[in-house]
């Protein structure tokens, strides 16, 4: 029994299918570690993000909660709604300071803290991120004029 050329084109192409979606699951598998989220205090809190999940979060250093000694930065990142405490280990950027946008890249830790491993400062006067943005945005706290967003 012979395959028709009809039969013959559809299995090259079922066969090429395989192949391609074989080909995106091993790529999207080495990735898997390499996939940082980003979240909001808020976002944090409510999805219970598991502890030692790398991930990305934004807000404001809130006023009078940066504290320093040598290298060691502990200060609290809010979106208007839920306060992080957020500790960090090296030198912030020069730009870093209270009031002001921030991104931290790290983990929950199991006490409940944000242990940051980067610590990412707004570079101009009108940058922010969009998400960080949009969630002081929608918890009223969002208050720059001329900024976009």
């Amino acid at each position: 029994m012979s395959m028709t050329r009809k039969q013959k084109r559809l299995a090259v192409i079922g066969g090429l299918g395989a192949v391609l979606a074989l080909a995106v699951a091993l790529i999207l598998f080495a990735l898997r570690d390499q996939i940082v989220f980003f979240y909001s205090p808020t976002e944090i809190q409510t999805k219970a993000v598991a502890a030692g999940t790398s991930i990305r979060m934004g807000g404001l250093v809130k006023e009078g909660s940066w504290v320093r000694t040598g290298e060691v930065n502990d200060f609290v990142v809010t979106d208007g709604t839920t306060e992080l405490t957020t500790h960090y280990n090296g030198i912030l950027p020069d730009l870093f300071k209270e009031g002001q946008g921030v991104v931290v890249e790290g983990a929950m830790t199991t006490a409940g803290t944000f242990a940051a491993t980067n610590v990412l400062a707004k570079h101009d006067e009108n940058y922010m991120p969009k998400e960080v943005v949009e969630a002081l945005k929608a918890n009223g706290e969002w208050q720059r004029e001329g900024a976009p967003g």
